[in-house]
């Protein structure tokens, strides 16, 4: 992990690009039908049959599974919820380092696909003719997977942020869905006014919600250039953004609840939790997870810090790779090629799937279709024009994964105790710049 070649690789990895919406040809459906390289070896896995073990919490991916099996009857597709985000991170580098466990395909977010390329541990797909769909994915997914020659994942999805709120409960109070930030604050003063269990959203401490929000706020903490980071949270972007939140935060407007627990679809679910600024993959979530809410909820653009702006940043958005510990590689690649192109995408996307694919993203009737869950609403639409105005210049650390694990440690006190949310935030730069420092980086302000 210490070798320049490998920083260099990991911090391109990296590197969040934003979304570029242009013309481009969709890639096969149906997996390892052209000659060449471990294609062929492909193709004779699906013939030949066998398991899949697939580590995912993204709820499209049951239907898609369900579909592959049909298409190749003797394949089977076993699907693991092994926690979200870091919990499953954290179970799929301890089943890696103990050589035995590991699934035969891992959903790894793009903020933390680096540290596991810089790790070795997930395959190069190029090999399997992966290369070919540098047309197929929107850019920023897609230089989100790759580097140079190798492409270690394939876009599953992207997460262009908006504002999912609560129609029924703002209804009822006579409030107006905000457009900037600082309506934000007095919407959630009316709310919480109006009935004192309802807030505008929770909020323990969240990483990603916090860096995407400073990344709309214009800040840009992270550099990142081969061995060369900088972290600054010292910018005027974030300085943005902790004005603002320390609001919410000082005057208790937001409920004290962790994201993705049985309280926070509870709350989603009564109206007590009204709003979530999140990323366009959302959807499938609340259909999956709130089911009873169906109907009271819409969509609305991400507020603004600015009146009249219309920047926005990515929040979230996934890729799917092949573990080098996996058992059944072939097979495991033919189920992301189906699942993340072609058809499969297609059908994840009817799901509630934000696209990756510049076929499906520009699609009349993906732009055009309605929402049953948010009252018949085209919500696309949103989500697209979200998707052009992802802010430029993002970069996450190479060690991503390593400083969300901290973030509670440091930023999270913010919500707990009386430390400003600037004074956390110094405390994450503060240990997270130690940390790249040890393992080998020149780590700078």
């Amino acid at each position: 992990m210490s070798t320049k070649s490998t920083r260099r690789l990991l911090g391109a990895v990296a590197t969040a690009c934003v979304m570029a919406l242009g013309a481009g040809a969709c890639g096969s459906s149906d997996p390892a039908t052209d000659s060449g390289g471990g294609k062929k070896d492909v193709k004779a896995a699906l013939e030949k049959g066998g398991k899949v073990t697939v580590w995912a919490w993204e709820p499209t991916l049951k239907k898609a599974a369900a579909d592959f099996e049909k298409k190749y009857p003797k394949v089977d597709v076993e699907l693991v919820n092994a926690g979200t985000g870091d919990k499953q991170y954290t179970a799929l580098q301890n089943a890696i380092a103990a050589g035995s466990g590991a699934p035969d395909v891992a959903q790894i977010e793009y903020y933390a696909l680096g540290q596991f390329a810089i790790a070795k541990s997930v395959e190069d797909l190029a090999g399997y003719g992966a290369s070919t769909y540098d047309k197929t994915f929107t850019a920023g997914p897609w230089n989100a997977v790759k580097y140079d020659k190798a492409v270690y994942a394939l876009p599953m999805d992207s997460g262009p942020m908006a504002l999912f709120y609560n129609k029924k409960v703002f209804d009822k109070h006579g409030i107006e869905v905000p457009t900037t930030w600082d309506e934000y604050v007095d919407a959630a003063r009316a709310l919480h006014k109006a009935d004192p269990k309802t807030y505008i959203t929770s909020d323990m401490g969240d990483a990603g919600t916090t860096t995407s929000l400073i990344w709309q706020a214009g800040g840009r903490p992270y550099r990142a250039k081969g061995s060369d980071v900088t972290i600054d949270f010292g910018d005027a972007g974030t300085m943005t953004y902790t004005n603002t939140w320390q609001k919410l935060i000082d005057e208790k407007l937001v409920a004290p609840i962790s994201g993705w627990s049985d309280e926070w679809y509870k709350g989603l679910a009564d109206g007590t939790i009204a709003t979530l600024a999140t990323g366009a993959w959302m959807p499938a979530n609340f259909t999956s997870g709130v089911a009873s809410a169906s109907g009271d909820w819409r969509v609305a653009p991400l507020p603004q810090w600015t009146k009249g702006a219309t920047a926005t940043a990515e929040n979230g958005g996934s890729s799917l790779a092949v573990p080098k510990a996996a058992k059944n590689k072939d097979l495991a690649y033919a189920f992301i090629e189906y699942v993340t192109t072609g058809a499969g995408a297609s059908a994840r996307v009817a799901e509630g799937a934000f696209p990756a694919t510049r076929a499906d993203l520009e699609s009349k009737a993906y732009l055009d279709s309605a929402f049953p869950y948010f009252g018949g609403q085209r919500a696309n639409k949103i989500f697209a024009e979200s998707a052009k105005n992802v802010g430029t210049g993002w970069s996450y650390l190479p060690y991503q994964v390593y400083a969300n694990s901290v973030f509670n440690d440091t930023v999270g006190k913010a919500y707990v105790s009386s430390t400003p949310l600037s004074k956390g935030l110094e405390d994450w730069q503060r240990v997270t710049t130690k940390y790249g420092t040890d393992q080998g980086f020149n780590v700078t302000k």
